[in-house]
């Protein structure tokens, strides 16, 4: 099987799990069960807690090495996996760009940056971060990523950047979300993701969770459909001064079938 023929056997497969109802009911059940096991804390990246599933973890490597950012915006950072996850990407990228290009690799200067950004940077996180063999490749802020002085140096550091891919993954509450949304998708350049974690909590049943103060009808993906109807309604421009415009790419969530995020990788068209 050639190339082509195995990429249309491949789309044919996501195309059927996205059209399949009881498949999809069962990876929303299983979800469930998954949650009341802690399942997404079972898991590591070179060495850090990462709380994600490996399905979305998955995911996200396809985006970064498809999408090839310079720069990654993280908000939440807890206990650094995923800031781990996106800073080995894209030293990969830069090593296959060297090699590629047939260049020496000086791992220690790098065009590429992951920021992350989090209220509440435990010292304990902040120093494995620091001292792990990565940490050339991250920033790190404290401070409320809707705060206005937050946003005003993320804004500022982004504009040295050409390709920019976002992660939201703080607060989960519909108002911190949707802020986060006018604040950062903005920046995200055309053809890149932001990609709003937990989304799900809108799918889980009704009291499902507790002690937090998100649930269903006040979550990531409510924020994320009135940001999108905020957007039709008011058409505004990126960072870059194009028109704004967001899909959703239903395609990569039925092709892991199981995320944290559905409906939730909005693609810049």
């Amino acid at each position: 099987m050639n190339s082509d023929s195995f990429l249309d056997t491949v789309t044919k497969n996501v195309n059927q799990i996205g059209n399949d109802q009881e498949f999809l009911k069962l990876t929303n059940s299983w979800l469930c069960e998954a949650i009341n096991h802690n399942y997404a804390q079972n898991f590591n990246w070179l060495g850090r807690p990462i709380i994600q599933i490996p399905q979305d973890i998955y995911a996200i490597q396809e985006l970064i090495w498809a999408i090839k950012p310079d720069l990654v915006i993280e908000t939440g950072i807890a206990h650094g996996g995923s800031l781990l996850l996106t800073a080995s990407m894209l030293a990969l990228l830069d090593y296959c760009e060297s090699s590629i290009n047939k260049q020496s690799l000086n791992p220690h200067h790098t065009k590429r940056k992951v920021i992350g950004i989090d209220i509440d940077i435990r010292p304990h996180n902040r120093k494995e971060i620091e001292m792990h063999p990565l940490a050339h490749f991250i920033d790190m802020i404290e401070g409320s990523s809707i705060e206005s002085n937050v946003i005003k140096i993320v804004r500022e550091k982004a504009k040295r950047y050409q390709t920019i891919l976002i992660f939201l993954d703080s607060n989960h509450t519909h108002d911190h979300v949707l802020l986060e949304l006018e604040a950062y998708a903005p920046l995200v350049t055309r053809g890149s993701y932001c990609i709003v974690w937990d989304t799900g909590v809108e799918d889980l049943p009704e009291g499902f969770i507790k002690n937090r103060p998100w649930g269903k009808g006040n979550n990531p993906k409510t924020a994320l459909q009135e940001y999108l109807r905020r957007l039709e309604l008011n058409p505004t421009e990126g960072a870059d001064g194009n028109p704004l415009f967001f899909g959703v790419d239903k395609f990569i969530e039925n092709k892991i079938a199981i995320t944290a995020a559905p409906d939730g990788f909005l693609k810049r068209i």
